[in-house]
């Protein structure tokens, strides 16, 4: 007998989609399941129907959940594979923590937020520009999100802090207490580019830990 998918599985591809890859304990947030058993049980059906595929990545990380190419044909997504990068794993995870935490935190609704993946796409073809981690509406304002978790060329943080500036009504960023430079060059940017809110992440984590 055939996996027969109903509202919250569609919903469960997607979200995972969206972000290329998720863990359980997102899918089971992002989606409205009551615990994880239950999401676990549903998972499993997905994988079962050739959905979806869990696969163990990184030593020490839980299994991740793509989509497998039937998964992308049904919602109509690209139907190449999504480039699992292993260096952005620890980034990409923090990034769906950080999604959650808005969501509860300011009451935003899954369909108010904007992934990169999706702003890429809706950029073309041509060429690539920065975009945010994700990017969210509330109140008729414009918000962005960028999770920086190593320290880059103080140019390039700066470059991006004027584009979310000329875009956004705010911009937010999630860094490290450890990523203290990082926090500096955010500091110093802000003289000219006010609209900058920081955030530790450790804060994010221990909020989205209790959900």
């Amino acid at each position: 007998m055939g996996c027969v998918l109903v509202e919250r599985d569609y919903k469960v591809l997607r979200e995972v989609g969206r972000w290329r890859f998720c863990l359980g304990r997102h899918i089971r947030v992002l989606t409205g399941f009551r615990g994880a058993r239950a999401c676990d049980r549903r998972l499993k059906v997905l994988i079962g129907g050739g959905y979806l595929e869990r696969k163990k990545i990184l030593y020490g990380i839980p299994s991740i959940y793509t989509l497998t190419h039937k998964g992308r044909v049904l919602l109509g997504f690209n139907k190449r594979q999504d480039n699992i990068r292993i260096d952005r794993i620890v980034h990409d995870i923090a990034v769906l923590d950080t999604v959650i935490y808005f969501m509860h935190k300011e009451n935003i609704n899954l369909t108010n937020i904007v992934s990169e993946k999706e702003l890429n796409s809706q950029n073309g073809f041509g060429k690539r520009s920065h975009s945010p981690d994700f990017i969210f509406t509330k109140d008729h304002k414009k918000f962005c999100v960028e999770v920086e978790l190593s320290l880059k060329a103080k140019h390039r943080i700066e470059e991006n802090v004027k584009n979310n500036f000329l875009k956004f009504d705010f911009q937010k960023w999630i860094v490290p207490s450890s990523q203290i430079k990082i926090s500096e060059i955010l500091e110093d940017t802000a003289s000219k580019y006010p609209n900058i809110e920081m955030l530790p992440l450790e804060v994010v984590s221990d909020y989205v830990k209790k959900i």
